[in-house]
C-alpha cells in the first residue's frame, strides 16, 4: 500500500486496494501534461530551460530542480488550488537560473509570483492534506467497491 493510502482501513480487499493504485496511476499520468503545460505558460517569465519533467510521490518534498536541468513535481500537487501548483512550478522554474534560494532567486520567484508567500504558507499549512484518499473523499467518491 503507498503512503497515499496509510490512512485507510486495514480491511480493503485486494481489489478494493488495486483500484485506488490504478486510481493514482490515473492522477500521475495527467500530472505530467499538466505540469508540462504549466511550465510551458511560466518559461517565458522565469527564462532557463529545463531538459525534462519528471512526476513522483515524495514523501517531503513538492518538487525538485536538477542541475541537469530536471524538474521533478509530486502529483500530489494536483489536489491543491491551481495558483499553489503554479507556485510550485514557477519555484523550481526559478531553480534554472540560481540553483539557490538565495535572495535573488526569491526576487525573481516574486517577480513572476507577487503573491507567492500565500501559496507557500497555504502548502506548509494544508500539504499534509494533500492526499488521494482525501481528494476522492472530499468529493464524494467512494473509496471501497
Amino acid at each position: 500500500m503507498t503512503a497515499a493510502y496509510s490512512n485507510l482501513p486495514k480491511t480493503l480487499s485486494a481489489a478494493e486496494e488495486k483500484r485506488l493504485q490504478a486510481m493514482e496511476r490515473r492522477y500521475r499520468n495527467a500530472a505530467k501534461s499538466i505540469f508540462e503545460a504549466r511550465a510551458s505558460y511560466f518559461l517565458p517569465y522565469t527564462g532557463g530551460s529545463y531538459t525534462s519533467i519528471t512526476i513522483r510521490d515524495q514523501k517531503t518534498r513538492w518538487g525538485s530542480c536538477s542541475s541537469r536541468g530536471t524538474l521533478s513535481f509530486n502529483y500530489r500537487l494536483l489536489f491543491a488550488p491551481p495558483k499553489v501548483l503554479d507556485y510550485v512550478v514557477v519555484h523550481e522554474l526559478c531553480h534554472l537560473t540560481h540553483m539557490n534560494h538565495s535572495r535573488d532567486f526569491w526576487k525573481h520567484v516574486e517577480s513572476v509570483l507577487p503573491d507567492y508567500k500565500q501559496y507557500r504558507t497555504w502548502l506548509k499549512e494544508h500539504g499534509h492534506e494533500l492526499t488521494l484518499e482525501n481528494y476522492l473523499l472530499r468529493r464524494g467518491i467512494p473509496l471501497t467497491l
